[in-house]
């Protein structure tokens, strides 16, 4: 029997069940409100997107992988296009471009061509330190955590900070052995 091919980030998003748009995008907005009412401190704000998004990106991993049949990648490189063109399209309809990349192949920037997450949004004056789609890095970091590496995403531009682009930036700090709850000896 020949193997199953990978599937296309259209391919998924075609056949997975979706939420309206502007419910999501809305739901999402009223969540950041609830924070920065609760919180008060932006930076506590864009620390508990940042953690909600990896609790979330722990759990995504495995529906990732279960209905997109990806195989192993075999590096950092591979990984992150993974992420732009097949995991944003499966979950959020969106694609992205992976660029800036050092040369170590450690460090690179997804540019996301569209961010849904920012729709009829306008941050205050009072919020200008906020990253509104942190919830994006955490989901991004505690994914790749969940496939042994370990990684640090920040945003490097946002466009509701005045920036021209959506750019997050994806650090691999180091590639975690696998560790296997028991052995196979006893």
């Amino acid at each position: 029997m020949a193997p199953v091919a990978p599937r296309s980030g259209d391919a998924i998003f075609a056949n997975v069940e979706r939420v309206n748009a502007e419910l999501f995008t809305l739901t999402y907005g009223a969540i950041v409100r609830q924070l920065l009412t609760d919180l008060e401190e932006v930076d506590e704000v864009n620390k508990q997107l940042d953690q909600m998004g990896y609790n979330i990106g722990i759990r995504l991993i495995d529906e990732f992988l279960a209905k997109s049949n990806v195989s192993r990648c075999v590096d950092f490189k591979e990984t992150a296009e993974v992420i732009a063109k097949v995991g944003l399209k499966m979950f959020l309809g969106i694609t992205a471009t992976v660029t800036n990349w050092d040369v170590e192949g450690t460090t690179c920037s997804l540019i996301l061509e569209d961010n849904p997450l920012v729709d009829f949004v306008e941050l205050p004056d009072s919020c200008q330190g906020l990253y509104y789609c942190n919830i994006l890095s955490g989901v991004v970091r505690g994914a790749l955590e969940m496939v042994s590496m370990k990684t640090e995403v920040t945003w490097l531009r946002d466009m509701l900070r005045g920036d021209d682009a959506f750019e997050l930036q994806l650090k691999l700090l180091k590639q975690v052995p696998e560790e296997y709850p028991y052995k196979d000896d006893e």
